[in-house]
């Protein structure tokens, strides 16, 4: 069965998950930081503070979360500030972001937006990778940014720079990942890294490097013809392709009549597991041909299982969410009805998920974790 608020799972899922009902981090107006690009003292997280990412580094749960202003046009700017936790519960503010617009070459990309939705993994070789988006107020951005102790970043711009998709809207990148030495660690598949993405449809990339990506496409318009071999033999005829216009390859689509109907959105990071590739994903209910049970335009997580061997494959999705926004607590704030779901941390023998509340505050719940 699928778990909808409370009722069991198939074996592949990652759960069931406990919400614990508690806020974690809230709005918290105290914090000043001296703006580089508007040169004003602003109080960074005094609006909302939301949709997190978090690993395990020193023993200790490392939280990057998304803090607006009350001050830009926006809905106020966002910038990532960075909490720590010893116990996974209860966690310390460092005072000033550590993500931010700034007099860089990314201005143009990140002003008056700001820096949004954090998901970072572990790289095999050392370090960090921050996968986040880059709102210049009218277009999002899916950005990289590389980092040896969570505290300094180094941002090295567009994840597609390197492709004609650079300027398509992107965010969401959740990294396929694997359990090494107790922590989510980046891992290659068929020589390569792989990476699920997009809002509205699920996209794939693969890199090299976890900081240079390229989508993965399609040819959309390709034709074919008959070449005549001048034998009088039987299978006389070759097939060929006449190459066309190479486009995005959608992974997962909205459903209608479901929770995911109006658009699907990646989550944490991605997990092998003896199964397959489970990634948590959210999905946001259509106002007209969604599940009528629940409120339109709200979002909740549900979870897909790929092959392992090939991260397009689906092999199962869960028909109903495993947490619901009247779950956790909070149906109130920024957005009504939000249960967005964006870290995952394996910790102290239990999975950990961290996940926004009404785009206002900061819940979790936990899972035992078993082999799967």
């Amino acid at each position: 069965m699928n778990q909808k608020s409370g009722s069991t799972i198939d074996s592949w899922q990652i759960g069931p998950f406990t919400p614990h009902g508690k806020t974690i981090l809230e709005s918290l107006p105290t914090l000043v930081f001296l703006c580089p690009v508007s040169g004003n003292n602003v109080e960074w997280a005094a609006k909302d503070v939301f949709n997190p990412g978090a690993i395990l580094h020193d023993g200790k749960v490392f939280m990057l979360f998304r803090a607006e202003d009350r001050v830009g046009r926006y809905g106020g700017t966002s910038r990532i500030g960075l909490a720590i936790s010893e116990d996974g519960i209860n966690f310390e503010v460092e005072p000033k972001p550590v993500i931010f617009p700034g007099d860089d070459p990314w201005q143009a990309w990140e002003w008056p937006g700001g820096c949004e939705d954090p998901r970072v993994v572990v790289s095999p070789e050392g370090g960090y990778l921050c996968f986040y988006t880059a709102f210049d107020g009218k277009s999002g951005c899916l950005f990289v940014a590389s980092s040896r102790d969570m505290r300094c970043w180094t941002k090295h711009g567009p994840a597609f720079a390197s492709t004609p998709h650079v300027k398509r809207w992107s965010k969401s990148g959740s990294v396929i990942t694997e359990i090494r030495d107790g922590r989510l660690v980046a891992s290659r598949i068929n020589g390569r890294y792989w990476m699920y993405w997009g809002e509205g449809i699920c996209f794939a990339a693969t890199s090299e490097d976890l900081i240079h990506w390229e989508p993965v496409e399609f040819d959309a318009t390709a034709d074919r013809y008959l070449t005549y071999k001048g034998s009088q033999q039987a299978l006389a005829w070759d097939i060929h392709r006449v190459p066309g216009h190479r486009v995005l390859r959608p992974i997962v689509f909205p459903r209608q009549g479901r929770f995911d109907s109006l658009l699907v959105e990646p989550g944490p990071p991605g997990v092998r597991t003896e199964n397959g590739i489970v990634l948590i994903y959210n999905g946001a209910n259509h106002p007209e041909h969604g599940d009528k049970t629940m409120p339109p335009f709200s979002y909740q997580p549900g979870q897909i299982l790929f092959d392992p061997g090939d991260p397009l494959a689906c092999i199962h999705r869960t028909q109903a969410p495993f947490l619901l926004p009247g779950d956790i607590g909070v149906t109130l704030g920024q957005v009504n009805n939000v249960c967005f779901a964006q870290a995952l941390v394996y910790f102290k023998d239990s999975w950990h998920l961290y996940y926004g509340m009404s785009d206002s505050r900061i819940g979790y719940a936990t899972a035992p974790f078993t082999r799967n």
